[in-house]
């Protein structure tokens, strides 16, 4: 947050700020959705929906999960939200009692830990490493499991790092859950169709004998630019699904009304979203392998290539210790965000609030041209950083 507020007030001052820490497509909604959404209004669709979701909506989720997870649910195994983050929160608070355990893979998204303490639920945070690409080694999972285990959290692709777990990744880390009958799984698959050749997606609800364990959450947010439409949903085993909408009910109710035909329209644009989805993949792969050249050219920069979504999560712990003249010593990924933004005006978050002190999660939700300039103006202020001169005693 304070490096929020430091961009925003060079920006005032007539600084100009290349914002690399945004989690939202730079694209624009496409338009037949946008359509949908003007539709809805102009034809009075603007009242109160049911808590669920729309019939037509729900009916069209399993359409897709059907389709392109190999998933099976009914319309009552639908809970349609405000937004990805509220589905995950519910299930949270549904699924977790005082005392329960919720396991969370490092580097995470930064809103996990809390939604288990939100539960009154212990979060346990479990390292991963860059060489193993962020994934979760399943003899680490092991090593954590206890009889107050209740919740695993897996996102793939993942936020900060762009991981995905592959299929056979996933298959051992069901095999270990499978022996422990009170653990849950929540998958959190919102950048399901934001991913590049060769990965593949694979729903954890769709292994073997995990469907009646696994709260799968996805929205339309990420791959259909609709942040702002505020859309999400859960599948899962309908008891659950119950719990959570009796949450739903007493805090937000339904879902907006306009932005649930907004997503009908967005599920009807074809398979994995289409031409209108590929053409913002093939985009975001373009500046993803244009950042991966630049910064695996800097000297002590250790990087796992992202398989998916829009965010790179470089190592630079190689620059902590060093110093600039007028500014002074790096200390951490803290410290380090903070020059680069006073010296190169670029913003970009570090790596902390995703468990992982070494790193920074860079975004290229951004422009090709602002990528440049900013890897431009990156590279020009780390020149600048000097080995720390030791104090005398």
């Amino acid at each position: 947050m304070a490096i929020s507020d430091y961009a925003t007030a060079l920006v005032e001052s007539g600084v100009p700020v290349i914002r690399l820490a945004a989690g939202e497509p730079d694209f624009d909604t496409p338009k037949p959705i946008v359509e949908a959404g003007m539709k809805a209004i102009q034809n009075g669709f603007t009242r109160y929906t049911p808590n669920a979701g729309t019939l037509d909506l729900r009916k069209a989720i399993c359409k897709k999960l059907k389709e392109e997870n190999g998933l099976t649910y009914s319309t009552d195994e639908i809970l349609v939200s405000n937004g990805a983050k509220q589905s995950i929160l519910q299930a949270v608070l549904a699924v977790c009692s005082p005392g329960d355990e919720v396991i969370i893979p490092a580097p995470f998204w930064v809103s996990y830990p809390e939604m288990a303490r939100l539960a009154d639920a212990t979060p346990i945070i479990v390292p991963t490493a860059l060489s193993d690409n962020f994934l979760l080694r399943p003899e680490k999972l092991e090593s954590v499991l206890t009889e107050r285990s209740r919740l695993i959290i897996i996102c793939t692709p993942s936020n900060p790092t762009g991981s995905v777990y592959p299929r056979e990744v996933l298959e051992k880390l069901a095999h270990i859950i499978a022996k422990h009958p009170r653990l849950m799984v929540l998958s959190d698959e919102i950048y399901e169709h934001i991913m590049y050749k060769p990965a593949s997606h694979t729903s954890f609800a769709s292994l073997p004998g995990m469907r009646d364990r696994t709260l799968t959450v996805n929205g339309f947010s990420k791959a259909f630019a609709m942040t702002g439409w505020r859309l999400g949903y859960l599948a899962a085993p309908q008891h659950f699904v119950t719990a959570c909408g009796r949450i739903q009910s007493q805090s937000t109710s339904g879902a907006s009304s306009i932005s649930q035909k907004g997503a009908v329209a967005a599920l009807e644009l074809g398979y994995a979203g289409g031409e209108e989805v590929a053409v913002m993949v093939k985009a975001f792969k373009e500046r993803r392998d244009f950042l991966v050249e630049r910064l695996q050219g800097l000297e002590g920069v250790k990087l796992s290539v992202p398989q998916g979504a829009f965010y790179l999560f470089p190592d630079f712990s190689a620059y902590f210790g060093t110093e600039a003249e007028g500014f002074g010593k790096i200390h951490d990924a803290e410290t380090l965000c903070k020059f680069f933004l006073e010296k190169a005006h670029v913003a970009l978050v570090p790596g902390d609030a995703f468990g992982n002190p070494n790193c920074i999660r860079i975004s290229y939700a951004a422009s090709m041209e602002s990528l440049r300039t900013a890897m431009e103006s990156l590279e020009k202020a780390l020149s600048l950083l000097k080995p720390a001169v030791a104090t005398p005693l």
